[in-house]
């Protein structure tokens, strides 16, 4: 099987150095400084959409956060401005009631074509959930998912569902589906995460680790799902600086190492330390805080995790050799690659006029 790649809209912001995004620059800002920030309006976010599907990518993952734009209504208003583009919608299945859910999901696949795909969060961090209005702990927002995503594989059915939960009840519920169903795509290293995931999700996700540790998670993974009799795609979400040469590559990593300030670093740390997301631990454990240790493998640099949560790492290296780590994950079983990179815009561009020639030249992509 090819590889499919994917990109990323940065819908609370983006920069040349901000390795966090820029929550500093606020959705609500409405502005663009002279340092580079931008601010995720429209305009933007379009030109990022549409150089992304220009250069191979199949369409693009949309986070989820207070510190964001709304995935839903912002990538709804993208599908009108795209032409083939797909959109990896994250979304959070305790805000969101499952019958209203698969009501909205089955609109935006009317209005856009079939190009929705949806990125369950079950949310890793207590205090982002309350700011929500959630107050469910780590394990019972699993259980919630599983109820959740039950009912929204019912719904597409077509039928009346009536489903009696600890957490969900549904009466006589039902939908009029779109011909396609969208795939869901479910990451976490924690056992309920893999559990949900082996029972209802299409696309396991895994974050950029070593080679070695993303083999033996998706062992874990295929375990569980053999065991309630299904298979999953599996896909890896990762950071990328690609350029002509390694040495090039490299001198972006450090020149936005540079950028970093000790104290910023310092204080991402002790939220990411704070987080109840054991892929999150994982994330820091690949760096530990330190800044002199940042390649964890070849060509797999941790610096994007010294401030940013969440996918805290990036292929380094010239075109060939950010081919050869792909082609590495791939043997894996990997076949789904959600990447981005800093600005957005302009890294669209490179890694789509380096790489996917590469993985094309190799038989790796379509």
């Amino acid at each position: 099987m090819t590889v499919t790649l994917h990109w990323f809209l940065p819908t609370n912001g983006d920069s040349r150095t901000d390795l966090s995004l820029g929550n500093a620059v606020g959705v609500a800002s409405g502005r663009q400084d002279a340092g580079g920030a931008r601010t995720p309006d429209l305009g933007y976010l379009t030109q990022i959409a549409r150089a992304a599907e220009a250069h191979g990518f199949t369409g693009a993952l949309t986070p989820t956060s207070s510190w964001c734009e709304e995935a839903w209504v912002t990538t709804a208003a993208l599908t009108q401005l795209t032409t083939t583009f797909k959109f990896l919608v994250a979304f959070r299945p305790g805000l969101l009631g499952p019958t209203l859910a698969t009501q909205m999901a089955a609109t935006y696949q009317r209005i856009s074509g079939g190009r929705l795909l949806l990125n369950v969060v079950v949310g890793g961090d207590d205090e982002e959930q309350r700011r929500f209005g959630d107050f469910a702990g780590k394990e019972e927002r699993y259980a919630r998912a599983g109820e959740f995503l039950e009912i929204f594989h019912r719904l597409w059915q077509g039928e009346p569902v009536d489903y009696a939960g600890e957490h969900f009840t549904v009466e006589g519920a039902q939908v009029t589906p779109y011909e396609v169903q969208p795939d869901v795509y479910l990451g976490g290293s924690s056992t309920g995460a893999i559990d949900v995931a082996a029972r209802y999700a299409d696309v396991y996700l895994t974050w950029g680790e070593p080679p070695a540790q993303v083999a033996e998670k998706l062992d874990r993974v295929r375990e569980a799902a053999a065991a309630v009799g299904r298979e999953l795609r599996y896909g890896i979400r990762l950071h990328v600086i690609a350029r002509d040469s390694s040495e090039e590559a490299w001198a972006e990593a450090d020149r936005l190492l540079a950028s970093l300030d000790p104290a910023q670093i310092a204080r991402a740390q002790e939220i990411q330390r704070a987080s109840q997301s054991e892929g999150q631990a994982r994330m820091a454990a690949l760096h530990g805080g330190r800044t002199d240790a940042l390649e964890v493998s070849p060509n797999l640099w941790a610096g994007v995790g010294l401030v940013r949560g969440g996918a805290g790492t990036a292929l380094v290296g010239s075109h060939e050799q950010i081919a050869d780590r792909i082609a590495e994950y791939h043997d894996l079983g990997l076949t789904e690659f959600i990447l981005s990179g800093y600005p957005h815009l302009e890294e669209a561009y490179r890694f789509g006029e380096g790489v996917p020639p590469v993985l094309r030249r190799r038989g790796l992509l379509a």
